[in-house]
């Protein structure tokens, strides 16, 4: 991983996987630059007011009142986003579901819940560019 801090960003609705994936990134991978949404809500305003700008972002697919592929839509209309890996969390694994992520431009997909141990090196992969898609949990 590059000696730079990571900034990542990360949309879910379920509090017990913002809860899992804060202990996991602020808790144990101590990233000093982790924004958490716990809602689709406002979305572009919050992605514009990010500072620093992410290394990643982890999008939940199913969301209210944007869903996954709405967010990732209007996140690769900024030119920042363009090289910033976008990776999919979804507990549907649904080989059509996959193909969509892939067809829309998802850059990984990671099945939920998420592996406690081996989450810390597939983030550190992802961010060294590798794409990764983990679908079976």
């Amino acid at each position: 991983m590059t000696t730079k801090q990571p900034a990542i960003l990360y949309v879910e609705d379920d509090p017990q996987s913002r809860k899992l994936m804060s202990m996991l990134l602020k808790g144990r991978m101590k990233l000093p630059h982790v924004t958490i949404l716990e809602d689709s809500e406002n979305f572009q305003a919050h992605v514009e007011a990010l500072d620093p700008k992410p290394d990643l972002i982890l999008l939940d697919i199913h969301m209210k009142p944007l869903n996954g592929f709405e967010m990732l839509t209007l996140l690769r209309e900024y030119e920042w986003v363009q090289n910033t890996p976008i990776v999919a969390l979804t507990a549907s694994v649904m080989s059509e579901e996959v193909q969509r992520l892939r067809s829309i431009g998802f850059d990984g997909c990671l099945a939920k819940p998420i592996d406690l141990q081996t989450f810390p090196e597939t983030l550190e992969r992802i961010l060294d560019g590798e794409i990764i898609w983990r679908i079976i949990s």
